[in-house]
């Protein structure tokens, strides 16, 4: 499976070595492919200088664990499956959609939440939680 990872999953995993790290490691190492492009790569950098420095150096051995690309912020137009999503976070589902991922992987309720366990583009969106549930069954 392809997935996208959205900035605050990238934050959160070079920011503690916590459960998202490990997801990130189980995803890898059962062969899924991790993508992100540079603007999801922006805003998790901005936000570690800020909020956690000492992240910078994990980030970027994450980054070399996953699939990057240049990124691509989407024309406004209307009948777009990114219609519903904030300006800001339109760009994360192009590419997802681009980068012709199964999957988005974000931990903002807020702005992506209405779009848990539905597809727009064919990109499912996934909290972590249902991300494991689904790719690691226990049982």
């Amino acid at each position: 499976m392809r997935v996208c990872l959205d900035a605050n999953i990238l934050f959160s995993a070079a920011k503690s070595d916590g459960a998202l790290r490990r997801l990130l490691g189980l995803l890898i190492e059962a062969g899924h492919v991790c993508c992100v492009d540079d603007y999801v790569v922006d805003e998790a950098r901005r936000n570690l200088a800020r909020k956690g420095v000492e992240g910078l150096a994990v980030l970027d051995g994450l980054l070399a664990r996953v699939e990057t690309s240049a990124s691509l912020v989407p024309r406004e137009s209307t009948g777009m499956p990114w219609d519903w999503l904030p300006a800001k976070d339109r760009p994360v589902l192009a590419s997802a959609i681009r980068l012709r991922c199964d999957a988005l992987l974000t931990g903002d309720r807020t702005d992506f939440g209405a779009g848990y366990g539905k597809s727009f583009g064919g990109v499912s969106f996934h909290s972590p939680r249902s991300l494991l549930e689904r790719l690691f069954p226990i049982g």
